[in-house]
């Protein structure tokens, strides 16, 4: 090998999706397949409990900040919280149908024609302060739940967002618990997931920052990625449905058994880094049995997360058996109040959209001494296609 080169590639590592390949610098937060997620330096165990201003203002400044600074911060964020009524009222005007994910994309590039100051720093702060009330408006009119109330962001950020859904279930204070740390613990992971990826290839283009942020979003919304949720919801209705009143763990393993035999997917289970629970996956399990201990669907997904990752590992090509932080987040957002998967990846991006604009801050404005970094470019071999014959 040669020096300063990492590793060379070979022809069986081509068309893997760029897996393990360093390409760059993150300066926010850090996946160890062994340790988890952690944001500058701090596992994300010790974060789950800070407001969520405390943890926008460590990724964004690359330290904690005092009592006064954060203060200062959050008086920022609240001053640019507020959308033009031409933004608001565009995105009422679009239709009330289709796939949400797609609608925030568009809401994202309405967002970006009145409030882009085409300033990657100053845009970071503003997309951050502006989310809740573009994701509430959104929700409400896509739902049919009526007009957004005026935001009040002296309620606290995701307590604004709330404030803001007209949500026909009851907003109590374990669902405001459970909104915080999902939106905590989703701000940020590494910078070469997907979406972030994305949105940071986009912007190599120069691309201001809503523009880009849309375009991550397209790639968040895809069953492999911030959909997912969603699949493992429905997943774990299938289970409550079929077992009714019989979730043990010999009927759940017999039921995970008969999937595998049939060749259907096991959803909730295995991750791309991590090769053991994901500690975000963690803190939802303690939240959910301490405070739902008797919900159908965080007894079952306790008792899966039991027996799962034993039938999983029987099978050889499984390399990480264990549960990911969508296995419990669905039945935890339902439990706590929020029963309607269709929003659940709008609630992804709502937090993924921090972080992504954190990353594209560095990428555009801090990186190689400020120069920034180049247009994404990768290099592909030209293969000719085999057609077979008739």
């Amino acid at each position: 090998m040669k020096e300063g080169v990492l590793f060379e590639i070979t022809r069986d590592q081509l068309e893997t999706g760029m897996r393990g390949f360093p390409i760059g610098y993150c300066t926010t937060s850090h996946v160890d397949p062994q340790k988890g997620l952690t944001y500058i330096g701090r596992p994300i165990a010790d974060l789950c409990r800070w407001d969520p201003v405390d943890v926008i203002y460590l990724l964004y400044h690359g330290e904690p900040g005092r009592k006064e600074q954060v203060a200062e911060f959050r008086r920022n964020l609240n001053r640019r919280a507020f959308c033009s009524e031409d933004t608001i009222r565009h995105i009422r005007a679009l239709p009330n149908r289709g796939p949400a994910m797609d609608l925030f994309a568009a809401s994202l590039l309405i967002a970006g024609v009145y409030e882009s100051t085409e300033d990657y720093r100053e845009d970071c702060l503003n997309v951050i302060a502006k989310l809740p009330q573009i994701v509430a408006t959104l929700i409400n009119h896509h739902a049919g739940w009526g007009e957004t109330p005026p935001p009040n962001p002296e309620l606290g950020y995701m307590e604004n967002f709330l404030h803001m859904l007209r949500l026909p279930t009851e907003k109590t204070e374990q669902l405001i618990e459970v909104l915080r740390i999902f939106n905590i613990t989703h701000y940020d992971h590494g910078g070469g997931n997907l979406s972030t990826f994305v949105g940071k290839a986009v912007a190599s283009a120069l691309e201001p920052m809503y523009g880009s942020l849309a375009g991550a979003l397209t790639a968040l919304a895809g069953p492999r990625h911030g959909g997912a949720n969603e699949d493992c919801l429905a997943f774990m209705q299938q289970l409550v449905k079929e077992l009714k009143e019989g979730l043990s763990e010999e009927n759940i393993a017999h039921w995970l058994r008969h999937r595998l035999e049939r060749n259907q997917l096991i959803f909730g289970f295995g991750h791309a880094v991590l090769r053991v629970e994901d500690p975000r996956a963690t803190l939802f399990y303690n939240y959910g049995l301490k405070e739902f201990p008797n919900h159908p669907l965080i007894r079952a997904a306790a008792i899966l997360r039991k027996v799962g990752p034993k039938i999983l590992s029987e099978q050889k090509k499984i390399s990480n058996p264990f549960p990911n932080i969508d296995a419990i987040t669905g039945p935890l957002l339902t439990a706590a109040g929020f029963p309607y998967p269709d929003y659940f990846p709008l609630l992804f991006g709502l937090s993924r959209c921090v972080g992504i604009a954190i990353q594209i801050v560095y990428e555009r404005v801090e990186a190689r001494e400020g120069k920034g970094t180049p247009i994404i470019r990768p290099d592909y071999f030209y293969k000719s296609r085999e057609h077979k014959k008739s």
